[in-house]
């Protein structure tokens, strides 16, 4: 495929691949495809440092995945996008097929 926006879209498809790349940023998505999440619930439920939690939102929100709006004194993050939550649901489940 040659220039215009047909490639454009595979560099954007190619970003949220990247974004995507860890297994701690996929278990992120698919705890946000239930709702929105604190980090410290996202902490509890994945059970990794809370460094390395907030270390990945801030992948996920550069690459647009993730939004976080002020709850009190925490901010709660969403999915920007639920059709991120299938790709990720999609991958996980066709990387369990061949088990």
């Amino acid at each position: 495929m040659t220039g215009g926006s047909g490639y454009d879209a595979f560099e954007g498809a190619s970003e949220l691949l990247r974004a995507l790349s860890a297994p701690i940023r996929l278990a992120i998505v698919s705890e946000l495809a239930e709702g929105e999440r604190c980090v410290h619930e996202l902490v509890d439920k994945l059970g990794a440092a809370q460094p390395l939690v907030s270390q990945h939102l801030r992948v996920l929100r550069g690459a647009g995945v993730v939004r976080g709006s002020r709850r009190g004194r925490e901010i709660a993050y969403a999915l920007v996008d639920e059709h991120v939550a299938h790709i990720v649901a999609d991958a996980v489940s066709h990387a369990g097929e061949g088990s």
